[in-house]
C-alpha cells in the first residue's frame, strides 16, 4: 500500500491546466465550483452577480423613513389636537359694531338729544310732541321731565357708541350746557326687519372728562435779527390779507403762491408777537400771533380812523404759523395756516 504524501496540498495548485492559469480564483474564502470551460472568468474586484447589498441599504433607508414619519406624527397629532381644543374653547372673532348700524343710530341720538335736553316750562307741550317719533309706545310724553324748570344745551357731537348685539345699543354724546362740558348716553334699539330706531331706555347725563393737563414746554432759542426785519413786511401781510388786497398780497407771496384773505371780515388792529427760530436756513417757520378787529355787524371799515372804533366791538387774538423764506433782502410767504401748540 503506497503512502500518502505528507506535504499538504496547495489548493491553487491544480492539475487543471485551465484552473492553474487563474490561481486568484482560490482567493474567495467561499469554495466555489471551477469556471466551466470557455467561460469567463470575473476580474477581481468586480461585482460577481452575488449578494444584492444595495438593496439592503435601500430597504434600511425606506425603514429608517417610516420610523421617522410614525414618530413625528405620534408627537404631532397630540400637539394638534390640544391646540384645536383650546382655539375651539375660544370665541371667534365678532365684528366691532356686530351687524348694528352705528352710524345711523347715532344720528337718531343726536336728534332725539337736541329735544331731550332743551326744555322750558311755558313750551312743555311743543316739547312733549317733538320727543314722541323717538319714544316708544306707552312712554311718558316727557319722559322723566315733571315740566318745571328749565335747560338749554347746545353743540351736541357724537362721543362714542357702545354696541350690545346686532339690536342693543348705547349712543354717547357730549354737549355743552352753560359752562359745562357734559355726556349723554343714549339706549338705543334697532329692528333689523323694519330698519327703524327706538330710544329702549332713560337717558344719563354724566359728566365729560376734564381737559388734560398741558406739560410745559421751553421756549425756543429765537433768531431776534430775523424778527426784525420780518416785522413789518408781516403786519403788512396781514393787513392786506384782512381786506383780500390782492395786489399786496402778490407783493408778499412767494413765486408761483396765491393767498386769499377774509375780504374784509376782519379789520387788522396789531401784530402781537412774532416768533422766528434761530437758524442759518433761508426757509423758516414763523409764528405770529395777530389781533383781529371783530365787527357789531354789517362790514367793517378797511381801515378806522384813530380813536374812531368804527363798526368794531371787540378783538379777537388768533396765532398763526407762516412757512417764509429769504431771497435777497425780502422775506415771501409761502404758506399760512394754523399755528401748532402755543410757544412757551
Amino acid at each position: 500500500m503506497a503512502r500518502r504524501s505528507a506535504v499538504q496540498r496547495d489548493p491553487r495548485i491544480s492539475d487543471d491546466p485551465e484552473l492553474s492559469a487563474y490561481p486568484d480564483a482560490f482567493d474567495d474564502p467561499e469554495p466555489r465550483s471551477a469556471p466551466a470551460r470557455g467561460r469567463r472568468v470575473p476580474r477581481r474586484g468586480g461585482w460577481s452577480g452575488g449578494g444584492g447589498r444595495w438593496l439592503v441599504w435601500v430597504g434600511r433607508a425606506i425603514l429608517w423613513a417610516l420610523i421617522v414619519v410614525i414618530v413625528v406624527n405620534g408627537v404631532r397629532a397630540p400637539f394638534e389636537r390640544f391646540t384645536r381644543q383650546g382655539t375651539a374653547n375660544q370665541p371667534a372673532a365678532a365684528p366691532a359694531d356686530q351687524g348694528f348700524p352705528v352710524t345711523q343710530a347715532t344720528s337718531f341720538a343726536s336728534q332725539f338729544a337736541a329735544v331731550y335736553l332743551n326744555f322750558d316750562a311755558v313750551r312743555a307741550s311743543e316739547r312733549a310732541g317733538r320727543l314722541a317719533p323717538f319714544l316708544p309706545d306707552g312712554a311718558e310724553p316727557q319722559f322723566g321731565w315733571d315740566g318745571l324748570g328749565r335747560m338749554s344745551a347746545g353743540a351736541i357731537q357724537p362721543y362714542g357708541v357702545k354696541v350690545e348685539d346686532a339690536q342693543n345699543a348705547v349712543v354717547t354724546l357730549v354737549f355743552q350746557a352753560g359752562n359745562r362740558r357734559q355726556l349723554l348716553s343714549v339706549p338705543i334699539f334697532h329692528d333689523g326687519e323694519t330698519k327703524r330706531f327706538v330710544v329702549s331706555g332713560r337717558p344719563g347725563i354724566l359728566p365729560a372728562p376734564a381737559a388734560a393737563a398741558l406739560p410745559a414746554e421751553g421756549e425756543p432759542r429765537r433768531d431776534a435779527t430775523a424778527e426784525q426785519e420780518l416785522r413789518t413786511s408781516m403786519a403788512n401781510f396781514f393787513k392786506a390779507y384782512a381786506a383780500s388786497d390782492t395786489a399786496s398780497l402778490q407783493q408778499y407771496a412767494a413765486a408761483g403762491v396765491t393767498l386769499e384773505g377774509f375780504g374784509g371780515a376782519f379789520t387788522f388792529v396789531e401784530l402781537k408777537d412774532l416768533v422766528v427760530p434761530l437758524s442759518s436756513e433761508a426757509n423758516r417757520k414763523v409764528t405770529a400771533t395777530v389781533v383781529w378787529g371783530v365787527p357789531a355787524g354789517g362790514s367793517p371799515t378797511a381801515e378806522p380812523a384813530a380813536g374812531d372804533p368804527g363798526d368794531m366791538s371787540g378783538k379777537l387774538e388768533q396765532s398763526y404759523l407762516l412757512s417764509v423764506v429769504k431771497q435777497g433782502d425780502k422775506w415771501f410767504v409761502q404758506s399760512i395756516s394754523g399755528a401748532e401748540r402755543s410757544v412757551g
